[in-house]
């Protein structure tokens, strides 16, 4: 009999913790038990979300209010799908009970307490965790994952940065000092909340750039870039608000440099594109483009794929790279389910594809 594991969705009213019970009840070798929120306390899943109903399970399940006790009673493994502080009040203790963590909060993911203070705003609660935290991006971090007590899954914008661009700094084929970044996500990406700038007659028929010059979450995106480059490396960030529910097609901008060899000899995109194709053989939801193909959203929504693809510039010397996730599940509730996989010896793709 295949091992089963039982497990908590803290959180479990919002776009990520809804995503996760729908990832949780279809994995064959996960038995959710306890779904928590503060909102729903006390009503029944299916009654909050009735597209669950065709699993059996789900008409046992009732939101209740976040326990440390009752989720360790009842759970091995516990996803943490709260807004960043709110997690880390929990984590401490659920490590003490032995429960195994993927933090989907910004809680985690740095590993400068001072770093998080300038770019959060506020004292980190529990900095002592933040060296035990593995940064939860499979494709980079897999063997630290496999062993990981307490996991902080990266954000959707860092994994649609972070994927294409670890193997050419790592490999210095690209300058870490002019590295220009736009990307542009669905309105998911701001949470399940009521704020005027979200509602649809703000957003539909319309763009806007935001967050910048320093968004929150460059903060993880320049510490994981810093890493590969072993140098450190500041990034333009421009995140943009479209009009779409899910998604996230980002445009990196750099310079290469002279490990391209002779540029008139060989096509730098095409030398990106055998680097991917090395760095990431093998890997079950990394797509890479080549030829005339670029990266789209409607290719990755509802899935656990991030694609990318690039092109050369001569004229400017800039290599001009796109990506293309899916913000909830590859950014956020499907990496979780892939680092649950890890964690637990299953296939990556287990409950995934």
């Amino acid at each position: 009999m295949s091992k089963l594991v039982e497990v908590a969705i803290v959180g479990a009213s919002g776009y990520s913790g809804e995503e996760l019970i729908r990832l949780v009840l279809r994995h064959p070798n996960a038995r959710l038990t306890v779904i928590t929120s503060r909102q729903y306390e006390g009503r029944k899943l299916l009654d909050v979300f009735p597209q669950f109903s065709a699993f059996p399970v789900a008409s046992e399940l009732v939101f209740v209010k976040p326990d440390v006790h009752l989720i360790a009673r009842h759970a091995k493994f516990a996803f943490m799908a709260l807004p960043h502080g709110v997690s880390a009040s929990m984590v401490p203790d659920l490590l003490l009970h032995g429960v195994r963590i993927a933090d989907l909060s910004a809680d985690f993911r740095l590993r400068d307490a001072d770093v998080y203070k300038e770019f959060y705003g506020a004292d980190h609660p529990c900095p002592q965790l933040l060296s035990k935290a593995v940064y939860g991006l499979p494709e980079i971090y897999r063997e630290e994952i496999k062993t990981a007590e307490l996991i902080a899954c990266p954000g959707c914008y860092p994994t649609s940065i972070l994927l294409p661009l670890i193997p050419l700094l790592k490999e210095k084929k690209i300058n870490p000092t002019k590295i220009i970044v736009n990307s542009m996500s669905g309105v998911t990406g701001a949470g399940r909340k009521v704020e005027l700038q979200y509602l649809f007659s703000e957003c539909n028929e319309s763009l806007r750039a935001y967050g910048f010059p320093k968004h929150r979450h460059l903060s993880e995106i320049e510490q994981e870039l810093s890493k590969a480059a072993e140098q450190r490396v500041i990034i333009e960030f421009i995140p943009h608000l479209v009009p779409v529910n899910r998604g996230i097609l980002t445009t990196i901008c750099t310079d290469i440099t002279d490990t391209f060899e002779n540029k008139q000899n060989c096509n730098p995109g095409e030398v990106a594109v055998k680097s991917w194709q090395a760095f990431y053989a093998n890997e079950p939801f990394i797509r890479v483009y080549q030829g005339n193909y670029l990266p789209d959203t409607k290719n990755v929504v509802g899935t656990n794929v991030i694609e990318f693809g690039c092109r050369f510039d001569p004229r400017t010397n800039k290599l001009i790279i796109v990506s293309a996730i899916d913000n909830i599940v590859k950014g956020a509730a499907g990496q979780a389910i892939q680092c649950f996989n890890i964690v637990n010896n299953f296939d990556e793709r287990c409950g995934l594809v």
